[in-house]
């Protein structure tokens, strides 16, 4: 019997581990939703292609999500380690991961931020030993500063280069799938890419240059569409709106909106994050609309930034809104009905296992009572 439960335990552990990891790098990113909405209601009103375009606010779009965002991450992460000195020395370690790189660190920040709040946790476990009575205030901004410091240049010297190297990665796998013609296997790379904000650059760093090659030579380009679908995103927030756990449901509807209409894709990784296997929905959204934008022979004319159903609607070239809109909408169906699959319909939301927990704890209270 217990020979044959190993297999399952095994990968039960397994799963609880991934889960255990999203969550984590989920609880990084919850805490700070408001700045990233900020960000995109910024973005979406007021960059080039926006809907009230202002040159002198948009340019909080860049420090925003390049600084300002990571930074955030990076101290919520070492104040989950380490409470508020955590969270300094992790914002200041986050740094050197944003100063080091020219892309959006979200990912090296989920790595710096708790790492430097776990040695300065260690050193203080160890300082407040040793450390003569009178002296604790001076060791401990000395050590944080230490810390910080060496997690800065840490940050420039390896995390970052690090972290672009697997952005490098990802992005030569999507070209090898685009020139082997199997764009909707793209969806494999391309969609947990995203997830661990590396979607900025495999768009700008890989599709959008091929993009823009292509349509120099035919007019249109599909390539600017694999990587900006708002339909994948859309149908796993859908997902969780309708049978989510309920606790977050509340939180769900604006993030559609900026998701959707504003095109800040950021907005919904979080809530893939909490549920790992949901990029599994992700990936079959992307995969359905690549394959409808190629059975309908559409693309755009250029990126549409950010990837709004408004951007994809202003790079359509005349007369294939319906092809490319059909691409948008297969993908968010596809993607809502499998990650409806994947959260059971309902019958995993936290409240009723919460409720079947709670009158167990009764009755075995009512046990010990009596």
């Amino acid at each position: 019997m217990t020979m044959a439960n190993a297999p399952e335990t095994a990968g039960g552990d397994l799963k609880a581990r991934v889960q255990k990891v999203g969550g984590y790098l989920a609880a990084m990113v919850m805490p700070n939703i408001g700045a990233f909405i900020a960000w995109g209601l910024i973005t979406a009103l007021f960059i080039p292609t926006g809907w009230l375009p202002n040159k002198h606010f948009a340019e909080l779009v860049d420090p925003t999500i390049n600084v300002l965002l990571p930074v955030l991450i990076g101290y919520t992460g070492g104040r989950m380690v380490h409470g508020q000195r955590g969270a300094v020395v992790g914002a200041v370690a986050t740094i050197g991961v944003v100063v080091g790189s020219g892309i959006p660190m979200f990912l090296g920040a989920m790595v710096m931020g708790p790492l430097a709040a776990a040695v300065v946790k260690q050193i203080d476990e160890f300082t407040a030993r040793v450390t003569p009575p009178g002296f604790e205030m001076l060791v401990d901004n000395f050590t944080a500063g230490i810390v910080g410091a060496a997690g800065a240049l840490l940050g420039i010297w390896g995390v970052g280069p690090v972290v672009r190297h697997a952005t490098t990665a990802a992005g030569t796998g999507v070209e090898w799938m685009i020139h082997h013609h199997l764009l909707p296997l793209a969806s494999v790379v391309i969609e947990p890419a995203k997830v661990l904000f590396l979607n900025n650059a495999v768009n700008h760093g890989v599709l959008g240059p091929l993009g823009v090659a292509e349509a120099t030579r035919h007019g249109q380009s599909i390539l600017f569409m694999l990587e900006a679908n708002p339909g994948p995103g859309f149908g796993v927030l859908l997902a969780y709106l309708l049978f989510g756990p309920r606790a977050l449901r509340p939180s769900v509807p604006a993030a559609m909106i900026i998701q959707f209409l504003g095109g800040i894709h950021e907005i919904y990784f979080p809530y893939v994050l909490m549920k790992p296997r949901l990029i599994l929905a992700t990936i079959a959204g992307g995969a359905a609309g690549i394959t409808t934008f190629m059975i309908a022979g559409v693309g755009l004319i250029a990126t549409p930034a950010p990837g709004s159903l408004f951007a994809f609607a202003a790079e359509t070239p005349r007369g294939e809104w319906i092809g490319v809109f059909a691409g948008v909408i297969t993908a968010w169906a596809v993607s809502f009905l499998v990650a409806s699959l994947l959260l059971g319909f309902g019958a995993f939301a936290e409240s009723r296992p919460t409720a079947r927990h709670a009158n167990q704890a009764d009755r075995a209270a009512v046990g010990a009572r009596s």
